[in-house]
């Protein structure tokens, strides 16, 4: 088949060289048929597939500042959302699918009446330490102070700093 664009020789659906759709002599002869693929562009021009979208780990930079100020415009509601985007996030950049889900930690932060909520943030700032281990940066006991300032009222500091981290190891 001749391309009716360019003028090349080719066998297919579509021209190598342009990518232009062959021509079919009898659109009667179509009936039935499926309709042709599109090409791949890339392939034809050579042009470079775009980067994703997104963090490379799937996890979505929040702003610190906002989040507080939503959690205490919504009296406390925004931070159960917070909490939640909190577990999801260290889960997946922890390569940890199997660890407890968001839904879970609000369902037994509200049972124990925030105590499971302690526990949590020592182990996602242990999570946390682990993560930026493993990436060669240098990391301390930042479970301990989420578990700290948790206990003396200040969940909210916590939960900032959790963030910031979360931020800073999205990139």
């Amino acid at each position: 088949m001749i391309c009716p664009n360019c003028g090349s020789n080719f066998e297919g659906a579509f021209c190598p060289n342009c990518g232009t759709a062959a021509q079919q002599p009898n659109a009667a002869s179509n009936m039935g048929a499926t309709p042709p693929v599109q090409p791949n562009m890339q392939q034809y021009t050579g042009a470079p597939v775009p980067p994703p979208t997104g963090s490379a780990y799937g996890v979505q930079e929040r702003n610190i500042a906002l989040c507080i100020i939503f959690s205490l415009i919504t009296c406390g509601i925004y931070g159960l959302y917070w909490l939640y985007c909190l577990t999801e996030d260290v889960k997946k950049l922890s390569n940890n699918p199997n660890g407890t889900s968001g839904g879970i930690t609000i369902l037994l932060g509200i049972v124990t009446c925030g105590i499971y909520l302690w526990y949590w943030m020592y182990t996602q700032g242990d999570a946390i330490d682990k993560v930026k281990q493993s990436r060669g940066i240098a990391s301390g006991n930042t479970g301990i102070l989420y578990l700290i300032l948790s206990i003396v009222g200040l969940g909210i500091v916590s939960y900032a700093l959790m963030q910031n981290e979360i931020n800073h190891l999205a990139k």
